[in-house]
């Protein structure tokens, strides 16, 4: 008979019309590859040599001014420019150009270089929800993409630990939304109904995947995870962007991200990695159809961690995953049960 624990299969994601290779009996095998060094997790409040603590200079010679709670200011090493010149011709079929015009912004939690975002006070974690949906509202008024994001921890990438996000801001639909618009898109003309907001309730129902919720929101182990630890934020009523949400619901996303974020940080006892996302609906462009075209879009948060066994042991996208599909050892039921059961006091503050 077939087990889902113990034997390998595919599950389809309808978010993006892919699947992804599950092959839970792998946890059993040794490992002897990478591991990575664990950073310490004492960091003073105030860093003098970090260019993104209050009142310090930047890279590109701009000094911060003394901040309070959360800063924003335009990336001074820009991926985006807002006046790119227009592509006039392809050079050929095969060789297609596309220009693009952006904006990217840097977003500082915090003043504290010492607190990532599940150490926050709560009422500065509900500052960085209503700075997101500024940012995505100011944004959106010039660009049809707004990419909200954080990068945290330097297995991730990110070069500097003092807690901050980014927001991307483009002319065009990059890849990942792009392919969600057309899943979503498809789903509602098919069934009349959004995608995400039937699947909030076929994971409310079942409960096995679900991590935790609130009277607004739902935080899953989605389905088709790829990353080990992967969650899926979910809002319960149909929303289109993160400036859409309401007082309360923006104190439960609130609530939820340090309910979720310090599970992770308790799960190895360590200052957990991982890249979130924000995925609304795309902004009209000009002479486009109003946000009632956007009917199928439903708000979300993709949080992908890369830890799978321990504080120093990572999943790896390497080999088949980058050449054939997306593959994962341990299943998305057996992941949200051990996170679901973790505490939500932080670790450090047990531990004083």
């Amino acid at each position: 008979m077939f087990n889902p624990t113990e034997h390998p299969h595919r599950r389809y994601n309808p978010l993006t019309g892919e699947y992804v290779l599950v092959s839970p009996h792998r946890m059993k095998r040794p490992w002897q590859g990478q591991v990575e060094k664990t950073v310490s997790a004492q960091r003073p409040t105030y860093d003098p040599t970090c260019y993104l603590c209050p009142g310090n200079e930047r890279a590109g010679g701009v000094r911060n001014p003394a901040y309070d709670h959360t800063f924003v200011f335009d990336n001074d090493f820009s991926a985006l420019l807002p006046a790119t010149p227009t592509v006039v011709t392809a050079v050929h079929p095969l060789l297609q150009t596309e220009s693009v015009q952006g904006t990217c912004r840097v977003m500082c939690f915090s003043p504290r270089h010492d607190l990532t975002l599940p150490e926050m006070p709560l009422p500065d974690v509900r500052r960085v929800v209503d700075e997101w949906a500024a940012q995505t509202a100011e944004l959106g008024q010039i660009y049809r993409w707004v990419q909200v994001f954080e990068n945290k921890g330097a297995v991730m990438g990110c070069s500097n630990p003092h807690p901050h996000g980014q927001i991307w801001a483009l002319s065009q639909l990059p890849n990942e939304p792009r392919k969600e618009d057309a899943q979503q898109r498809r789903y509602w003309e098919d069934n009349g109904r959004a995608l995400l907001l039937d699947y909030a309730a076929v994971e409310q129902e079942a409960g096995e995947r679900v991590v935790a919720d609130n009277e607004h929101w739902l935080a899953v182990v989605p389905y088709w995870a790829v990353w080990p630890f992967e969650l899926l934020l979910l809002p319960r009523r149909p929303v289109l962007r993160l400036p859409d949400l309401a007082a309360g619901e923006r104190d439960a996303l609130a609530g939820i991200l340090k309910n979720v974020l310090t599970k992770y940080d308790n799960l190895f006892e360590t200052s957990f990695p991982y890249s979130l996302g924000w995925h609304g609906a795309p902004f009209p462009i000009a002479d486009a159809a109003p946000d009632a075209a956007f009917a199928h879009w439903q708000l979300h948060a993709h949080i992908y961690p890369p830890l799978l066994r321990s504080a120093t042991v990572k999943k790896f996208m390497v080999g088949f995953e980058m050449l054939g599909e997306a593959q994962r050892d341990l299943t998305a039921e057996q992941a949200a049960a051990r996170l679901r059961t973790l505490p939500t006091i932080h670790y450090k503050q047990r531990e004083t």
